[in-house]
């Protein structure tokens, strides 16, 4: 986990190696600080790919996202991201956090969109986190003149993401099944999709979470006819992030003790829903591990149930379930699609200043958010999780259980800009916080107690991951 944003200083500075390589190259410019309403198009991207003939910088505006498969029939070349950490190498040579779009500075051959100069004023990043510097169209045109220009963005405008037309997921993933699987005779979306059925320890901890009757004595019978499960419930309640007394000597005790008869049966059942589908090999580089992410989020999302007026209070365990089973459609998408989903990790690398569901509508025609919803309803899991899943990007839905959703997306948004999860660090709405009844200063308090855990939880994640494996 990096620390982002935490401890900065009120006025960063540009750095003194930018500025002095804009003199030297007589650029007239102004330094602008970072802020939410800054218009994207007039935002340069810059971004380093590389393949064996080398490197290459490119730039395009942040209205855009960058197609690989489009840069490939122009170049001919195959190219992907630079590994992170020798682009860390190579910034830390100028003592710089962040990427600048300088080709004069990084001496290395340069692509840029054409589209990129139809602004006047352009604004690039200068190296240090929340500072920009405004350069005049023309002016930038001249750092230009050893760079070759093409037409390689797509206009983030032209793709329609289904953030609110629930009503048309099953038609939507039915057309990308048979688009990009080989399997088109089939009719039903259940038969086209080969997914694997309910385990029986979930099937058996669904009915007891109906149960009104259900008893601790029930649940300890189920998770301890599964010894991984048990292993993981009972590694659980002993983690340092419960700091309960005493040794933890048995499920039982795991549930009497320390985490109560609700956060295991979801705890449980998110863990059982997770072994159904295996983790994919490939990932985009920069991305948190899987369950590191669901951890921090579950942990994240129960303090931040907690901190909500008790009226407005969903329902703690279920909430658990959803921060933990947030990202499941990432599985769900790797598993019907396994070649594509590979070009999909290729692009997040390429285009971090865009949501991944942008990326997955432009290459697939759906989102993980979409398959995964779809997957918890043909499971018959509780609608509140199929609409967490389903709504968690929108801040602004107010449906049906909107409380589910709400939660997540301030969950993963809060996660996202300390430097946890993926994808761009974003403004987060002030009707958010208030819908959820929840202030600022109680939100930042539960992170902080997550970031406060970050040992103890990401040894659960490590555990997590070991008991996934085998």
């Amino acid at each position: 986990m990096t620390e982002v944003a935490h401890a900065t200083d009120p006025t960063p500075q540009a750095p003194a190696v930018i500025l002095q390589q804009l003199e030297k190259l007589g650029v007239l410019y102004q330094v602008r600080h970072e802020q939410p309403r800054l218009a994207v198009a007039r935002r340069v991207q810059a971004v380093l790919l590389e393949d064996a003939v080398g490197t290459l910088l490119v730039l395009y505006p942040q209205s855009q996202l960058l197609d690989l498969n489009r840069l490939a029939e122009l170049t001919g070349r195959t190219l992907v991201a630079v590994k992170p950490d020798r682009q860390e190498h190579l910034l830390a040579k100028y003592k710089l956090e962040r990427l600048p779009a300088l080709p004069p500075l990084l001496g290395v051959p340069c692509l840029y969109d054409e589209r990129l100069l139809q602004e006047a004023q352009l604004l690039i990043e200068s190296g240090q986190p929340g500072v920009l510097l405004e350069i005049a169209s023309e002016t930038f045109r001249g750092l230009l003149s050893n760079a070759s220009t093409a037409r390689f963005g797509e206009p983030l405008e032209s793709i329609r993401r289904n953030l609110d037309r629930p009503h048309d997921d099953r038609n939507e993933i039915n057309q990308a099944v048979q688009a990009f699987t080989a399997r088109r005779i089939q009719q039903r979306l259940e038969e086209t999709i080969e997914i694997p059925p309910l385990p029986e320890t979930a099937q058996r901890i669904i009915k007891l979470r109906v149960d009104p009757n259900a008893t601790v004595d029930d649940i300890t019978g189920v998770v301890e006819t599964d010894p991984a499960l048990a292993a993981q419930v009972v590694s659980w309640a002993a983690s340092p992030y419960y700091a309960a007394p005493g040794k933890i000597r048995s499920v039982e005790d795991a549930i009497v003790r320390v985490l109560g008869f609700d956060l295991v049966i979801n705890l449980a059942l998110g863990l059982a829903l997770g072994k159904t589908l295996n983790l994919p090999k490939d990932h985009p580089q920069q991305d948190t591990p899987y369950w590191q992410q669901a951890i921090y989020s579950a942990a994240l999302i129960e303090g931040l149930t907690r901190a909500m007026p008790r009226a407005l209070r969903p329902e703690s365990g279920l909430t658990y379930l959803a921060g933990l089973l947030h990202n499941f459609g990432y599985l769900v998408l790797a598993h019907v699609f396994p070649p594509h989903f590979s070009l999909i990790c290729r692009h997040v690398e390429v285009n971090p200043h865009v949501s991944h569901s942008y990326i997955e509508q432009y290459l697939l025609g759906i989102s993980r958010e979409q398959i995964g919803a779809w997957l918890m309803r043909h499971w018959d899991m509780p609608e509140e999780l199929a609409c967490a899943l389903r709504f968690q990007h929108d801040p602004d839905y107010r449906g049906p259980q909107s409380a589910y959703p709400n939660l997540v997306c301030l969950t993963v948004s809060l996660l996202r800009n300390r430097g946890i999860g993926s994808g761009p660090q974003l403004p987060i709405p002030d009707s958010l916080y208030e819908d959820l009844g929840i202030s600022r200063e109680k939100a930042e308090e539960a992170l902080d107690k997550v970031q406060n855990a970050e040992t103890a939880l990401r040894e659960l994640a490590s555990q997590h991951q070991h008991f996934h494996v085998h």
